[in-house]
């Protein structure tokens, strides 16, 4: 274990640079505040008062509440900073708690630094929507257009400072052996579930895997066959001979989920729910349980929880990573195939993924997006990396079920590098699809969508979500590294997912409903514009809300915590 030095120059050279960090954080937002103001007022000093001036003012001042908002938000962070920046840095009135490296950070640190990271973006989802609805309308669209690039510029300013603290706050190592420690944890708890001392005598679960849907979904399953085994102390039993990727079952391409125990023997089976304790059962899609169980997502382990949210900002989506990471383990043969695909392709960093649903998915359960859609986030992602590193190529690697997006790409954006392969998009054709082929395609594709710097993608798909999830397992925290042109994250069949309201909000339009602190409000979505929907569990009013004043609930469930396995697989470790 690594071993920081704790002498007081050491600490004092620490602080400084926190703090000097922190100062520049909040000036340059407030900066942006009063610059906004100034550059929003502007146009309206000249041609008297007209209709669309006052049209105009109305957003203006909508606008402003929203900036006004942001800048309450850090007062705390800027007393904070006035308390400490006496000429010797006094240190008393800073929380010596914060700084113990051994321990790692708070979680009241992790939570508020990823919740200025956050309402960021929201302040600037509502300042481009409402300028680009003026824009539309043909109101001074030249001043507003140079407002919107101006205010573009001091977003990515403000998200590139805030991505270098968990770097520059000392916690950087800490994070990383955290998460591989807790990932390892749960990899052994799931390999001592699956490979019982007696097999014959062990409870189990049957999970069969005949659903009609593509590969995301199949995934899913599993995923959700295995949480509820995890949640039960079952060993799961995949039944998958038939397997419509491949009739000689899940086996013949990937590791089996269990080196020992993968039959019932000739158990009486019971289909789920029982009355009683039995044995074996077997579980109905996840679509088909009227009540659901409460450990079912997203919902995480609460004995791992208070770990786990010091190191990512999505844990619900990190818990699913780590069931997809013990399943998804390919055979030598499947894995070769996916290697030397991989090899011909000129995959590097810096690289964004885009993942761009068509054929089947379209008209029934997602809309059409178009490719500009998708390269405005790339561009964005790129025009940000910028500022801090050297960008040699803007590389994007494009996955589709439609094999003329590729070229499409290439043609409207020759500056850009795209990577992909046109044979996987044709073996992703709907008549093409269930085929040994196909799925080695679509394996690449996951493994180099999760493996790129950033991804734009649809959670309206199962591919992208899963990617995500992927993406979860292979370092330290993703929950930042996307973009969904639709959804927000979600597990199909999931319990329901709930907003708690940090601040107190009115009803400012027809739309929107109100809500108190501690009010748990049941989302349907958010609109990429500042708002969300959703239903105050309290009033039951169902409306917009104010994203920025809500954070995410987290559910905790008292899974088994399996206390045979160690925490720990090298006993090094166990001082972090």
């Amino acid at each position: 274990m690594k071993q920081y030095p704790v002498g007081h120059a050491t600490v004092n050279d620490y602080l400084m640079m926190y703090l000097a960090k922190w100062k520049r954080v909040a000036v340059v937002l407030l900066f942006v505040w009063i610059v906004v103001t100034y550059l929003v007022i502007s146009p309206l000093r000249c041609n008297g008062v007209t209709d669309d001036v006052l049209d105009f003012q109305e957003r203006y001042r909508s606008l402003s509440s929203q900036l006004e908002s942001l800048r309450q938000q850090h007062s705390n962070l800027i007393a904070q900073i006035r308390k400490s920046s006496g000429l010797n840095g006094n240190l008393k009135d800073l929380d010596p708690s914060l700084f113990e490296s051994a321990q790692g950070p708070s979680e009241e640190y992790e939570n508020l630094r990823r919740r200025i990271y956050s309402n960021t973006k929201e302040i600037w989802y509502y300042i481009s929507h409402e300028i680009g609805k003026l824009i539309a309308n043909e109101v001074k669209v030249d001043a507003l257009q140079a407002i919107l690039n101006q205010v573009a510029d001091r977003k990515r300013s403000l998200l590139s400072d805030q991505q270098k603290l968990p770097e520059l706050d000392g916690y950087k190592e800490w994070r990383e052996t955290e998460a591989a420690n807790v990932s390892e944890l749960v990899q052994r708890r799931l390999k001592h579930l699956q490979n019982p001392v007696d097999c014959r005598e062990a409870r189990k679960v049957i999970c069969n895997l005949n659903k009609g849907c593509g590969f995301g979904c199949q995934l899913h399953h599993i995923v959700y066959c295995l949480i509820f085994a995890y949640a039960t102390e079952r060993t799961l039993i995949l039944n998958s001979k038939g397997w419509r990727y491949n009739s000689k079952g899940w086996d013949y391409v990937f590791h089996p989920i269990s080196d020992s125990c993968t039959t019932a023997y000739d158990d009486k089976v019971m289909p789920w729910p029982v009355s009683y304790d039995a044995k074996v059962v077997s579980l109905p899609f996840i679509d088909s349980i009227s009540q659901k169980p409460k450990f079912l997502p997203l919902a995480i382990p609460k004995d791992l929880a208070h770990r786990i949210v010091r190191f990512n900002g999505d844990p619900a989506s990190w818990w699913i990573g780590q069931m997809l990471k013990y399943i998804l383990k390919p055979r030598t043969n499947m894995q070769k195939a996916i290697n030397e695909t991989i090899a011909n392709m000129n995959f590097k960093s810096p690289i964004v993924g885009v993942h761009i649903r068509r054929t089947d998915k379209v008209g029934t359960e997602a809309a059409f997006h178009h490719i500009h859609e998708y390269m405005t986030h790339v561009k964005d992602y790129y025009d940000q990396l910028e500022l801090t590193h050297p960008v040699d190529k803007r590389r994007v690697y494009l996955a589709s079920d439609d094999a003329n997006v590729l070229e499409d790409a290439r043609k409207k954006y020759p500056e850009y590098e795209f990577i992909g392969d046109a044979s996987i998009a044709k073996t992703a054709a709907t008549h093409r699809r269930y085929t040994p082929l196909s799925l080695a395609g679509l394996l690449v594709d996951l493994h180099m969508l999760s493996s790129c710097d950033y991804i734009v993608c649809t959670f309206s798909s199962q591919v992208g979500r899963v990617a995500y999830e992927i993406m979860q397992t292979n370092r330290v925290d993703a929950s930042n590294s996307f973009f969904s042109l639709d959804d927000i994250y979600y597990f199909g069949g999931q319990n329901a997912h709930d907003r708690v309201a940090l601040m107190p909000h009115t009803a400012n339009a027809k739309d929107e409903i109100s809500f108190k602190v501690g009010d748990l409000i049941g989302v349907a979505g958010n609109h990429w514009n500042g708002f969300g929907r959703g239903t105050n569990k309290r009033t039951n009013l169902n409306g917009l809300i104010p994203w920025y004043k809500t954070a995410d609930h987290l559910v905790l469930y008292p899974f088994p915590e399996y206390k045979q396995v160690p925490l720990y697989s090298d006993t090094r470790q166990k001082g972090l």
